[in-house]
């Protein structure tokens, strides 16, 4: 696993910077256990998104390991087996996890909100549960719901600052009707959309964050990771709702300004 968590490690901060930041204020004793766990999600996620001949089998190989059937090796479930001498892994959401996956290999469309969340619990409100389990919770009843508020959040999050991409891609994630209500997703024309999905995922935000106290250990990592990620949103505010094609980007010292703000109301 040496070599493993030294991919792990460099993947996190080469490809997941704000997540990275968060990060290094991890409790060492499970800093690690996060990094591996990232690259599990991390690795599927790209395979799919990249369109890999190979991504279907290995999703499969996951579901397999999650259900208990004879384990097939790969990258995931080695990572997998491995946290699960550690940690109690709550295999119901891995198994969530791998439908998103799936919906994004089949190219679904989402025809309401309701379908839009349940996109975003799959592949990432997930990833929030696993990740709190990793960490630890007082109480799980109020805990998980959290957890994959906070995920959701960052998915919405993703999709509104990744608009511009996932169209080049082929890929839209609003909802047809929200589309048919606010108009295009075209440059310009976006702010009552954006105004509408910003609000929504504020709402996931609130909810996540409040859940943040339930967790035993990195209550500041996550909630400096919340505020750095939110910002997102206040960044496409601020930058008119989508007026101009791209991404917007939160300056690396705001960033670091939100983070010691959030550990250290955390």
């Amino acid at each position: 696993m040496s070599a493993v968590l030294d991919e792990a490690r460099a993947t996190t901060r080469q490809v997941a910077r704000t997540f990275a930041l968060a990060c290094r204020i991890l409790p060492r004793d499970v800093r690690d256990d996060v990094y591996l766990l990232y690259l599990m999600f991390r690795t599927l996620d790209d395979l799919v998104d990249e369109g890999r001949v190979d991504a279907p089998d290995r999703i499969d190989a996951v579901v397999a390991w999650a259900v208990g059937d004879e384990e097939v090796l790969t990258p995931e479930t080695t990572i997998l087996s491995d946290l699960a001498t550690r940690h109690e892994l709550p295999r119901d959401a891995l198994l969530d996890f791998c439908a998103g996956m799936s919906e994004d290999l089949d190219g679904v469309v989402y025809e309401s909100e309701a379908d839009v969340d349940r996109y975003c619990y799959r592949v990432a409100g997930t990833v929030g549960i696993v990740m709190s389990a990793v960490l630890g919770v007082s109480d799980p009843a109020r805990a998980r719901p959290a957890a994959a508020a906070l995920g959701m959040a960052m998915q919405r999050t993703n999709i509104l600052r990744d608009i511009d991409e996932d169209v080049e891609r082929g890929r839209v994630y609003f909802a047809r009707s929200t589309l048919d209500r606010f108009g295009s997703l075209a440059p310009g024309s976006r702010e009552a959309l954006l105004r509408d999905q910003i609000a929504r995922a504020d709402a996931l935000y609130d909810q996540g964050i409040a859940g943040i106290r339930e967790l035993r250990r990195g209550r500041r990592a996550i909630a400096a990771a919340a505020d750095m990620y939110r910002e997102l949103l206040r960044q496409l505010e601020a930058e008119g709702y989508g007026s101009r094609p791209g991404r917007a980007i939160v300056p690396r010292s705001r960033k670091l300004r939100l983070a010691a703000r959030a550990a250290w109301r955390a």
